[in-house]
């Protein structure tokens, strides 16, 4: 017993040692310089024809002969044409690392010219000992050769060498979508040694129980039972032609998995239809809030910027640097930045000069709205048909620590930006506001709503310039969101702070707010408040459960003590209302674009706004402040430690397909 294990020891001993010094041969390999890995596989490819020559001729005449004078003729044409042909094409400049399709594509045309010259030299021409028929036989058998070698060279330096010598935990991933998008996915998955493809999952029954490249297909409904037994950690959405509803539901129903789950954009979003692992993302709370995109109406969006000179104040914020993008991808002739960061400034300046190059005429102007000098001089400079004002001062809390500033900035900076406008007689003047302006019960709202009559009055006497107003929810990513907060709590390890757990907002995307910011000043005649269709709203609370999902982690509550990541309620913050409200009055009109209203709403007259604006120019007293600006905005019913009765002022509903959405900043 004993020499048998000792002799069981040092096979097993001994194969280690072979194991070792395979890997050990590839490590080396691998790390030689690219011209050395190029020579070994030029000297694989020359040993190669060497066998293709005797194999083929052997075949043909059906005795194996290894060497004599008619396999010295087909070495002598075959071997110099081989390689100054293998040379010229690139066949050697592939990477095996991440050699696929591209390769074989390039090894087949390279082999169709090759066989080309063979055969009309040998098949056609004639050389006395050669058989013509070798002509085809040679170049048949070196491809096969020359491929078999480079799929086994390939999956020896991923599949083995790349997976031997990674140490950090493997991702065990489940692709969901067993189409063109899932193949390639895969396909480009496997030079990552980091990551396992367990399998695919598809809602079409017909493809379950089939494979696609070697690798399993199961039906979606049975997606739990595959992610216990497979073990999976990560699902990856490879459905980029899929709605937003449909994406949402996934993700719900893998909400009870403990998986990260990725996504492909949607296909209008990709570069092209070939897709790899450069495109895959993280599932972010914009993919499933987000509607279904309505098609842009060319005409609307057209009317107050293509071939104009457009100006944005806020240039540089979410709202204000989206509006610039789309501002600039419609075409206008010029676009002027308003910002008072530098910062900010700079960043949409480069970024619209290299989206853009020199298609559109960009100035970037670095200025406050409260300085009616600077703004005169813009005007004067600058032949500008329209402008969008979407700086102001957004985020609740810190406006209600600072009234004063607010009511500068928000308020009074709208003010001389609206009077320097109507002055140079520009066409269009679209104010960027929100649903806080709907009876305000902070600071902000306040502010907004009163920069909304100013808008109102300047609409009631100009003649040359129509001022409307555009009035939506929050925004999903802006500055102000919670969303970035809560992501940063969840890297953290939480727990996510909610004000109150009842919170009830309206959300929507950043480009689809700005896109109907821009057709609703194409419909404007001129003292319109246009209200944009937010959709249904949705608890905060269930904004932060589906993010902490989304992260492969779970909720840690009462009915789940060993969950990941805690929420908990903080009480609400000053001026903070437990509901969101879209219009003042009821019945708005409807306008020919599907998700934008329309309403009229009362306001002050210019000469109680001018009084009241020159009484808050001296003001430096925050009480007194605030005292004024409830004269100006009566409805304002300030509530500085954010109390409200739940279900007070609920949100009307909205027209739409039952998603959610969330827009202003």
């Amino acid at each position: 017993m004993l020499r048998k294990f000792d002799v069981q020891s040092c096979v097993f001993k001994g194969g280690l040692t072979i194991y070792s010094l395979i890997f050990s041969i590839l490590g080396w390999f691998v790390a030689l310089p690219r011209r050395a890995k190029q020579g070994i596989i030029l000297s694989i490819d020359v040993f190669l024809l060497l066998q293709a020559a005797w194999i083929s001729y052997s075949l043909r005449i059906g005795v194996f002969i290894y060497w004599n004078d008619s396999v010295a003729k087909i070495i002598a044409l075959t071997l110099p044409t081989a390689v100054v042909l293998f040379v010229a094409t690139g066949v050697y400049s592939t990477i095996f690392r991440y050699a696929g399709i591209g390769m074989m594509r390039r090894l087949v045309r390279t082999f169709v010219l090759y066989s080309f010259v063979i055969t009309v030299a040998i098949t056609v021409g004639g050389i006395s000992g050669i058989p013509r028929t070798i002509g085809i036989l040679q170049p048949l058998v070196f491809f096969l050769l020359v491929m078999g070698a480079r799929i086994a060279i390939r999956f020896v330096i991923v599949e083995l060498l790349g997976r031997h010598t990674f140490d950090g935990k493997v991702k065990r991933v489940l692709i969901y979508g067993a189409g063109n998008a899932g193949q390639q996915i895969a396909s480009s998955l496997r030079t990552e040694p980091e990551i396992n493809v367990v399998g695919f999952v598809d809602d079409d029954k017909q493809k379950a129980r089939q494979s696609l490249d070697g690798t399993s297909i199961w039906w979606s409904g049975d997606i739990g039972q595959i992610i216990a037994e497979k073990k999976v950690t990560d699902v990856f959405l490879a459905i980029p032609s899929t709605s937003r509803r449909k994406r949402r539901a996934i993700v719900e129903s893998l909400g009870t998995f403990k998986v990260i789950v990725q996504t492909l954009p949607q296909v209008r979003d990709l570069a092209d239809s070939s897709v790899t692992i450069d495109d895959v993302r993280p599932v972010e709370i914009e993919d499933l809030l987000g509607r279904e995109p309505v098609a842009p109406d060319n005409d609307l969006l057209g009317r107050t910027v293509l071939g104009k000179t457009v100006m944005v104040t806020g240039a540089g914020g979410s709202i204000g640097s989206e509006l610039c993008r789309q501002i600039a991808s419609i075409g206008a002739a010029q676009l002027i930045l308003f910002e008072i960061s530098e910062f900010s400034l700079y960043k949409i300046e480069r970024e619209l000069l290299e989206a853009n190059a020199n298609a559109l005429e960009i100035v970037p102007i670095l200025g406050s709205v409260t300085d009616r000098q600077r703004l005169d001089e813009v005007f004067a400079q600058n032949t500008i048909d329209t402008v969008f004002h979407a700086a102001a001062y957004k985020h609740v809390p810190l406006v209600e620590a600072n009234p004063i500033e607010a009511i500068r900035n928000n308020i009074i900076g709208t003010q001389e930006l609206s009077d320097a406008a109507a002055a140079a007689k520009i066409s269009d003047f679209i104010l960027i506001s929100t649903d806080k302006a709907v009876r305000p019960t902070n600071v902000m709202g306040a502010t907004k709503r009163a920069a909304e009559q100013i808008l109102q009055s300047h609409a009631e006497r100009s003649k040359s310039t129509r001022f409307s107003m555009v009035r939506f929810g929050n925004v999903l990513g802006s500055s102000g969101s919670v969303v970035p907060l809560f992501r940063a709590q969840i890297e953290a390890g939480g727990p996510i702070t909610l004000t109150h757990k009842d919170i009830t907002r309206y959300f929507m995307t950043i480009p689809e707010a700005a896109g109907l910011v821009i057709q609703a000043a194409g419909m404007a005649e001129g003292g319109e408040m246009f209200v944009l269709d937010m959709g249904k709203p949705i608890t905060i609370e269930k904004l932060a459960r589906t993010m902490v999902q989304l992260s492969g982690l779970t909720v840690r509550d009462m009915t789940n003590r060993d969950g990941d990541i805690e929420i908990v309620e903080v009480g609400l913050r000053p001026g903070e209302k437990l509901f969101e409200e879209l219009l003042i009055g009821e019945a708005p009109q409807t306008t020919q674009h599907p998700r934008i209203m329309m309403a009229h709403e009362h306001f002050a007259k210019m000469t109680v706004i001018q009084s009241l604006l020159g009484e808050m120019r001296l003001c430096r007293d925050g009480e007194q402040a605030i005292a004024l600006l409830k004269q100006l905005v009566p409805e304002f019913d300030h509530r500085p430690l954010g109390s409200e009765a739940p279900g007070k002022h609920s949100a009307p509903e909205a027209q739409n397909d039952g998603s959610v959405q969330q827009a202003a900043e």
